[in-house]
Formats: structure tokens, sequence, C-alpha cells
């Protein structure tokens, strides 16, 4: 099981234990006709529901590539036929577990959020479940901006370095090529000083044996 894929899951986990009390335990906000249904018939549907959110994000994180495409697949299908608020979040539970070709966790923290606006149509344990993924894609987009920026950044610097490096390279190769062109000067200049001297000297010596008597 990959980190990221398993710290989804158990953060619903988490968050279904928190909910367990939140369907079964008394509410006297809770109107009348709520107050006289059987409370343990909503503690079992609420139960059921929320099971059949993490079988199926347990079969995802857990499957072949296969059968992650296929439980995507029909939670899209669920979907696009019946756009009901569990069918929402079913799919934005299945693109908001990383680590499949399928996950999109930008498409799946829309739909959290479209689907937490209108929470009284969610069971509480959807809505918490809902409420915890969405923290958790927050902080997976939150992540993957900070590497973003970062690599971003990092191809800047290694950029502006290599620039750097050229401009340096550039420098000392024209540089040196100012000091070769100098010292060949140099050396032109001596050679020409040095076949001046050459020739005053043949001319003295040629002065010397014309001016000695013979």
């Amino acid at each position: 099981m990959r980190p990221e894929a398993a710290a989804v899951v158990g953060a619903a986990l988490l968050g279904a234990a928190i909910l367990a009390g939140c369907d079964s335990g008394p509410n006297p906000l809770r109107r009348e006709s709520e107050a006289a249904a059987p409370r343990v018939d909503r503690a079992a549907a609420s139960a059921m529901v929320l099971a059949s959110h993490l079988q199926a994000l347990a079969q995802l994180v857990q499957g072949a590539p296969a059968e992650q495409a296929e439980i995507l697949a029909s939670a899209r299908h669920d979907y696009d036929v019946a756009p009901t608020p569990s069918h929402e979040l079913s799919l934005a539970l299945v693109l908001s577990v990383p680590g499949h070709p399928g996950s999109d966790p930008a498409h799946a923290q829309q739909l959290l959020r479209d689907v937490l606006a209108t929470p009284e149509t969610l069971m509480s344990s959807e809505r918490a479940l809902a409420i915890i993924t969405l923290d958790n894609v927050d902080h997976q987009l939150d992540l993957a901006r900070q590497s973003q920026r970062l690599q971003t950044e990092f191809a800047r610097n290694d950029r502006e370095l290599v620039a750097e490096s050229s401009r340096r390279l550039q420098a000392e190769t024209e540089e040196n090529a100012k000091l070769r062109k100098e010292l060949e000067d140099a050396r032109s200049k001596l050679d020409a000083i040095s076949n001046i001297e050459r020739s005053l000297n043949r001319r003295k010596s040629q002065n010397s044996t014309e001016g000695s008597p013979q």
C-alpha cells in the first residue's frame, strides 16, 4: 500500500470511528420526527454507507491498475447516471486517493466543496468523511504547490548558475585571447628590436672592417 494512499484511508477510518457515536448517540437538537425514528436503524444505515465508501477506498488502494480503473469508471458512471450527493462523495473519494492513474485531487477538492455546500443532504458520517477527505486533499494540493514552487526556483537558480558560468567562461576566453594577442605583439616587437640590433651590429662590424688600415 502506498504511504500517501494509506494515509487517506487511515484518515477515513479515524473519521468513521469518531462519527460512530454521532449517528447512534442522543442529539437534543433533532426534530421530534427524527427522534421518533428507530435509533438503531439510523446507526445501521449510516454504518452501511460508511462501510461501502471505505471498502471502495481499500479496494482502490490495494487493487491492480485494471481494478483501479474499474472502480473509477464505476464511480463516474454512478455519478453521471444519478448525481446524488452520496455518488458525488464516492467519486470525490476515489479521485482524492493518490497513487493511481485516475487520481485527480483538484477535481476531488471541487466535488467535496460542492457536496459540503449542502451538508444536510448527507448522513453525518458522510459529512465527516467528506470534511476529513477535503482537509487531506487541501494538504495534498498545498504540498504539490510547494513542491512545484521549489522545482521552479531550483530550475531558475540552475539557469542563472549556468548563465553566470557561461558569462565567466566567455569573459575568461576573451581575456585569454587578449593576453595572447598582447603576448604576440610583444614578441613581434622584441623580434623587431632584435632584428634592428643585429642590423646595427652588422653595420658597425662592416664599418670597423672598412676603417681599419690595410
